[in-house]
Protein backbone atom coordinates (compact mmCIF):
# COMPACT_ATOMS: atom_id res chain seq x y z
CA UNK A 1 0.00 0.00 0.00
CA UNK A 2 1.10 3.60 -0.68
CA UNK A 3 2.46 5.35 2.19
CA UNK A 4 0.92 8.67 2.45
CA UNK A 5 2.86 9.24 5.79
CA UNK A 6 6.56 10.08 5.51
CA UNK A 7 8.99 7.80 7.41
CA UNK A 8 10.67 9.12 10.20
CA UNK A 9 8.85 12.31 11.54
CA UNK A 10 7.52 12.04 14.79
CA UNK A 11 3.76 13.29 16.07
CA UNK A 12 2.34 13.08 12.40
CA UNK A 13 -1.73 13.91 12.73
CA UNK A 14 -4.02 11.76 10.28
CA UNK A 15 -5.31 15.16 8.71
CA UNK A 16 -3.93 16.34 5.68
CA UNK A 17 -3.73 19.84 3.92
CA UNK A 18 -6.14 20.43 1.12
CA UNK A 19 -4.84 23.97 -0.67
CA UNK A 20 -8.65 23.81 -2.91
CA UNK A 21 -9.60 26.94 -1.12
CA UNK A 22 -6.04 28.42 -0.66
CA UNK A 23 -4.68 28.76 -4.22
CA UNK A 24 -7.29 30.82 -5.81
CA UNK A 25 -9.57 33.73 -5.02
CA UNK A 26 -13.13 31.84 -5.36
CA UNK A 27 -14.03 28.71 -4.09
CA UNK A 28 -17.65 26.87 -3.02
CA UNK A 29 -16.92 26.76 0.13
CA UNK A 30 -19.58 28.57 2.64
CA UNK A 31 -18.91 31.65 4.80
CA UNK A 32 -15.82 32.24 2.52
CA UNK A 33 -16.46 36.12 2.82
CA UNK A 34 -16.10 35.95 6.25
CA UNK A 35 -12.89 33.81 5.79
CA UNK A 36 -10.91 35.78 3.38
CA UNK A 37 -12.84 39.41 3.32
CA UNK A 38 -12.10 41.39 0.24
CA UNK A 39 -7.58 40.26 0.82
CA UNK A 40 -8.15 37.82 -2.52
CA UNK A 41 -5.02 39.15 -4.78
CA UNK A 42 -2.11 37.02 -5.46
CA UNK A 43 0.03 37.71 -3.00
CA UNK A 44 -2.67 37.71 -0.08
CA UNK A 45 -3.34 34.72 -1.06
CA UNK A 46 0.15 33.39 -0.84
CA UNK A 47 0.81 34.55 2.36
CA UNK A 48 -2.23 33.32 3.46
CA UNK A 49 -1.41 29.75 2.00
CA UNK A 50 2.17 30.06 4.05
CA UNK A 51 0.61 30.85 7.14
CA UNK A 52 -1.79 27.56 7.01
CA UNK A 53 0.90 25.53 5.82
CA UNK A 54 3.37 26.58 8.52
CA UNK A 55 0.54 25.93 11.38
CA UNK A 56 -0.17 22.67 9.35
CA UNK A 57 3.41 21.54 9.75
CA UNK A 58 3.55 22.70 13.73
CA UNK A 59 0.27 20.58 14.36
CA UNK A 60 2.52 17.74 12.58
CA UNK A 61 0.53 17.69 8.84
CA UNK A 62 2.80 16.18 6.31
CA UNK A 63 0.18 15.12 3.38
CA UNK A 64 -0.23 18.38 1.20
CA UNK A 65 -2.79 18.21 -1.61
CA UNK A 66 -2.87 20.34 -4.83
CA UNK A 67 -4.22 20.63 -8.30
CA UNK A 68 -3.43 22.09 -11.47
CA UNK A 69 -6.67 23.85 -11.58
CA UNK A 70 -6.46 25.00 -7.91
CA UNK A 71 -4.94 28.19 -9.27
CA UNK A 72 -1.77 28.90 -8.21
CA UNK A 73 -1.99 26.15 -5.28
CA UNK A 74 0.99 24.53 -6.60
CA UNK A 75 3.23 27.32 -7.03
CA UNK A 76 2.39 28.62 -3.58
CA UNK A 77 3.14 24.66 -1.87
CA UNK A 78 6.01 24.83 -4.03
CA UNK A 79 7.40 28.47 -2.95
CA UNK A 80 6.36 27.20 0.62
CA UNK A 81 8.35 24.56 0.86
CA UNK A 82 11.55 25.95 -0.75
CA UNK A 83 11.39 29.36 1.73
CA UNK A 84 10.96 26.81 4.43
CA UNK A 85 13.80 24.46 3.26
CA UNK A 86 11.21 21.32 3.92
CA UNK A 87 12.92 17.78 2.83
CA UNK A 88 11.09 15.89 -0.26
CA UNK A 89 11.35 12.40 2.20
CA UNK A 90 9.56 15.01 5.12
CA UNK A 91 6.06 15.31 3.42
CA UNK A 92 4.27 13.95 1.22
CA UNK A 93 2.69 15.67 -1.61
CA UNK A 94 -0.10 14.92 -3.74
CA UNK A 95 -1.46 16.63 -6.77
CA UNK A 96 -4.25 15.97 -9.81
CA UNK A 97 -4.62 16.56 -13.30
CA UNK A 98 -7.72 16.78 -15.37
CA UNK A 99 -9.39 19.84 -14.59
CA UNK A 100 -7.66 23.60 -16.11
CA UNK A 101 -8.22 26.86 -13.99
CA UNK A 102 -10.11 29.49 -16.56
CA UNK A 103 -10.89 32.11 -14.00
CA UNK A 104 -8.10 34.41 -14.64
CA UNK A 105 -7.96 35.25 -10.92
CA UNK A 106 -11.68 36.70 -10.97
CA UNK A 107 -14.40 35.73 -8.22
CA UNK A 108 -17.65 35.30 -9.93
CA UNK A 109 -16.08 33.85 -13.63
CA UNK A 110 -18.95 32.18 -15.93
CA UNK A 111 -16.79 29.55 -15.95
CA UNK A 112 -14.19 28.58 -12.90
CA UNK A 113 -12.08 25.30 -13.96
CA UNK A 114 -12.97 23.20 -17.21
CA UNK A 115 -12.79 19.43 -17.11
CA UNK A 116 -10.54 17.12 -19.61
CA UNK A 117 -9.32 13.76 -19.09
CA UNK A 118 -7.44 13.88 -22.12
CA UNK A 119 -4.23 12.13 -23.43
CA UNK A 120 -2.98 15.45 -24.40
CA UNK A 121 -4.42 17.36 -20.79
CA UNK A 122 -2.43 14.72 -19.00
CA UNK A 123 0.87 15.24 -21.05
CA UNK A 124 0.60 19.09 -20.85
CA UNK A 125 -0.09 19.00 -16.94
CA UNK A 126 1.75 16.35 -15.44
CA UNK A 127 5.08 18.28 -16.93
CA UNK A 128 3.17 21.56 -15.22
CA UNK A 129 3.10 19.79 -11.96
CA UNK A 130 6.83 17.71 -11.91
CA UNK A 131 8.30 21.25 -13.25
CA UNK A 132 7.01 23.10 -9.88
CA UNK A 133 6.69 20.47 -7.39
CA UNK A 134 9.83 18.83 -8.35
CA UNK A 135 11.10 15.70 -6.02
CA UNK A 136 8.43 16.64 -3.82
CA UNK A 137 5.85 15.18 -5.61
CA UNK A 138 4.99 11.74 -4.74
CA UNK A 139 1.49 10.96 -5.69
CA UNK A 140 -0.64 12.15 -9.10
CA UNK A 141 -4.22 11.69 -9.29
CA UNK A 142 -6.78 11.67 -12.04
CA UNK A 143 -9.16 14.75 -10.98
CA UNK A 144 -12.36 13.53 -10.08
CA UNK A 145 -12.82 10.76 -12.32
CA UNK A 146 -16.20 9.42 -13.05
CA UNK A 147 -17.85 6.97 -15.39
CA UNK A 148 -19.11 8.69 -17.89
CA UNK A 149 -16.11 10.72 -18.37
CA UNK A 150 -14.55 7.50 -20.13
CA UNK A 151 -10.62 8.33 -17.79
CA UNK A 152 -10.93 4.37 -16.79
CA UNK A 153 -11.27 2.69 -20.15
CA UNK A 154 -9.16 5.10 -22.34
CA UNK A 155 -6.25 2.86 -22.88
CA UNK A 156 -3.96 5.43 -24.06
CA UNK A 157 -4.31 7.64 -20.72
CA UNK A 158 -3.67 4.49 -18.94
CA UNK A 159 -0.72 3.46 -20.44
CA UNK A 160 0.88 7.06 -20.03
CA UNK A 161 -0.44 6.43 -15.92
CA UNK A 162 1.38 3.04 -16.08
CA UNK A 163 4.67 4.79 -17.55
CA UNK A 164 4.58 7.56 -14.66
CA UNK A 165 3.78 4.81 -12.00
CA UNK A 166 7.26 2.81 -13.27
CA UNK A 167 8.88 6.40 -13.44
CA UNK A 168 8.40 6.69 -9.72
CA UNK A 169 4.58 8.63 -9.18
CA UNK A 170 2.28 7.04 -7.35
CA UNK A 171 -1.38 6.87 -9.47
CA UNK A 172 -4.43 7.75 -7.60
CA UNK A 173 -7.67 9.20 -8.21
CA UNK A 174 -10.07 11.72 -7.11
CA UNK A 175 -13.94 10.82 -7.14
CA UNK A 176 -17.04 13.01 -6.73
CA UNK A 177 -21.05 12.95 -6.95
CA UNK A 178 -23.37 10.05 -6.37
CA UNK A 179 -21.57 7.61 -8.60
CA UNK A 180 -18.52 7.80 -6.24
CA UNK A 181 -19.11 3.75 -5.23
CA UNK A 182 -19.26 2.57 -8.49
CA UNK A 183 -15.98 4.96 -9.83
CA UNK A 184 -14.22 3.20 -7.47
CA UNK A 185 -14.98 -0.16 -7.74
CA UNK A 186 -14.82 0.19 -11.62
CA UNK A 187 -11.13 2.15 -10.84
CA UNK A 188 -10.37 -1.13 -8.62
CA UNK A 189 -10.13 -3.35 -11.56
CA UNK A 190 -8.43 -1.20 -14.00
CA UNK A 191 -5.05 -2.46 -15.00
CA UNK A 192 -2.24 -1.80 -17.37
CA UNK A 193 0.69 -4.67 -18.10
CA UNK A 194 -1.16 -6.78 -15.28
CA UNK A 195 -0.72 -4.68 -12.40
CA UNK A 196 -3.45 -2.52 -10.74
CA UNK A 197 -2.81 1.06 -11.36
CA UNK A 198 -4.08 2.94 -8.76
CA UNK A 199 -2.05 3.44 -5.23
CA UNK A 200 -4.99 5.56 -3.78
CA UNK A 201 -8.31 7.13 -3.97
CA UNK A 202 -9.68 10.60 -2.82
CA UNK A 203 -13.48 10.49 -2.18
CA UNK A 204 -15.91 12.83 -0.68
CA UNK A 205 -17.37 11.47 3.02
CA UNK A 206 -18.82 12.90 5.66
CA UNK A 207 -21.26 12.87 8.43
CA UNK A 208 -24.41 14.17 5.27
CA UNK A 209 -22.73 12.11 2.49
CA UNK A 210 -21.60 8.76 4.00
CA UNK A 211 -22.86 6.08 1.20
CA UNK A 212 -18.78 6.44 -0.66
CA UNK A 213 -17.88 4.11 2.62
CA UNK A 214 -18.58 0.77 1.56
CA UNK A 215 -16.52 0.89 -1.83
CA UNK A 216 -13.77 2.69 -0.22
CA UNK A 217 -13.45 0.13 2.58
CA UNK A 218 -12.86 -2.39 -0.43
CA UNK A 219 -10.88 -0.25 -1.90
CA UNK A 220 -8.61 -0.28 1.41
CA UNK A 221 -9.07 -4.06 1.50
CA UNK A 222 -7.19 -3.76 -1.85
CA UNK A 223 -4.42 -2.07 -0.85
CA UNK A 224 -5.20 1.16 -1.86
CA UNK A 225 -4.26 4.03 0.02
CA UNK A 226 -7.79 6.47 1.37
CA UNK A 227 -8.08 10.03 1.26
CA UNK A 228 -11.34 11.82 2.74
CA UNK A 229 -11.63 14.76 1.15
CA UNK A 230 -15.03 17.56 2.36
CA UNK A 231 -15.48 15.88 5.69
CA UNK A 232 -17.02 19.37 6.14
CA UNK A 233 -19.31 19.49 3.43
CA UNK A 234 -18.30 22.46 2.30
CA UNK A 235 -18.86 24.37 5.27
CA UNK A 236 -22.41 22.67 5.82
CA UNK A 237 -21.46 21.09 8.47
CA UNK A 238 -20.83 24.61 10.42
CA UNK A 239 -24.17 25.87 10.06
CA UNK A 240 -27.56 25.77 11.45
CA UNK A 241 -29.09 22.66 12.49
CA UNK A 242 -26.08 20.05 11.53
CA UNK A 243 -24.01 22.18 13.56
CA UNK A 244 -26.21 22.02 16.74
CA UNK A 245 -26.23 17.98 16.45
CA UNK A 246 -22.53 17.59 16.01
CA UNK A 247 -22.01 19.65 18.99
CA UNK A 248 -24.29 17.97 20.78
CA UNK A 249 -23.00 14.32 20.12
CA UNK A 250 -19.83 15.42 21.64
CA UNK A 251 -20.07 18.15 24.32
CA UNK A 252 -17.64 20.81 24.64
CA UNK A 253 -16.23 20.27 20.65
CA UNK A 254 -16.66 22.51 17.77
CA UNK A 255 -18.67 21.17 15.26
CA UNK A 256 -15.56 21.34 12.56
CA UNK A 257 -13.54 18.93 14.58
CA UNK A 258 -16.56 16.22 15.47
CA UNK A 259 -17.23 15.99 12.08
CA UNK A 260 -13.60 15.94 10.82
CA UNK A 261 -13.49 13.16 14.24
CA UNK A 262 -16.12 10.82 12.18
CA UNK A 263 -14.03 10.95 9.41
CA UNK A 264 -11.02 9.77 11.47
CA UNK A 265 -13.10 7.03 13.08
CA UNK A 266 -13.81 5.06 9.62
CA UNK A 267 -11.51 1.73 9.52
CA UNK A 268 -10.33 2.75 6.34
CA UNK A 269 -9.60 6.31 5.72
CA UNK A 270 -5.78 7.02 6.41
CA UNK A 271 -5.78 10.43 5.80
CA UNK A 272 -8.72 13.21 6.25
CA UNK A 273 -8.05 16.63 4.39
CA UNK A 274 -8.80 19.99 6.48
CA UNK A 275 -9.63 22.91 4.08
CA UNK A 276 -8.88 25.41 6.37
CA UNK A 277 -7.98 28.63 5.19
CA UNK A 278 -6.91 30.31 8.29
CA UNK A 279 -5.16 28.74 11.13
CA UNK A 280 -7.41 29.36 13.86
CA UNK A 281 -9.69 26.49 11.80
CA UNK A 282 -6.67 24.88 11.11
CA UNK A 283 -6.09 24.48 15.01
CA UNK A 284 -9.47 23.91 15.45
CA UNK A 285 -9.86 20.99 12.73
CA UNK A 286 -6.55 19.45 14.22
CA UNK A 287 -8.24 18.82 17.31
CA UNK A 288 -10.48 16.05 16.13
CA UNK A 289 -7.32 14.05 16.45
CA UNK A 290 -8.15 14.19 20.41
CA UNK A 291 -11.82 13.13 19.68
CA UNK A 292 -13.15 9.32 20.51
CA UNK A 293 -16.16 7.93 19.27
CA UNK A 294 -18.32 5.25 20.92
CA UNK A 295 -20.74 3.41 19.14
CA UNK A 296 -23.75 5.32 20.39
CA UNK A 297 -22.35 8.41 18.70
CA UNK A 298 -21.28 7.25 15.67
CA UNK A 299 -25.29 5.92 15.20
CA UNK A 300 -25.98 8.89 16.28
CA UNK A 301 -23.84 10.78 13.91
CA UNK A 302 -25.30 8.51 11.03
CA UNK A 303 -28.69 9.53 11.44
CA UNK A 304 -27.44 13.10 10.11
CA UNK A 305 -26.75 11.47 6.32
CA UNK A 306 -29.26 12.83 3.74
CA UNK A 307 -30.65 11.74 0.60
CA UNK A 308 -27.49 11.05 -1.94
CA UNK A 309 -29.26 13.00 -4.67
CA UNK A 310 -30.15 15.44 -2.60
CA UNK A 311 -26.94 16.29 -0.91
CA UNK A 312 -25.31 15.87 -4.74
CA UNK A 313 -27.74 18.77 -5.71
CA UNK A 314 -27.45 20.92 -3.13
CA UNK A 315 -23.68 20.76 -3.55
CA UNK A 316 -23.90 21.50 -7.61
CA UNK A 317 -25.88 24.56 -6.25
CA UNK A 318 -23.56 26.17 -3.94
CA UNK A 319 -21.81 29.29 -5.53
CA UNK A 320 -18.41 30.27 -6.08
CA UNK A 321 -17.44 33.41 -3.76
Amino acid sequence: MFDLHPAGQADQTRLGLGLAALGRPGYINLGRDRDLGAARSIEDLRERAFAVLDAGWAAGIRYLDAARSYGLAESFLADWLTVRSIGSGDVVVGSKWGYTYTAGWAVGADVNEVKDHSLATLRRQLPESQALLGPWLRLYQVHSATLDSGILDDQEVLRALGTARDDGLAIGLSVSGPGQADTIRRALDVRVAGDALFDAVQATWNVLEPTAGTALREAHAAGLAVIVKEALANGRTLQGDVAASLTTIVEGASPDAVAIAAALAQSWSEIVLSGAVTPAQLASNVRADAITLDDDQLARLAGLAEDPATYWATRSRLAWA
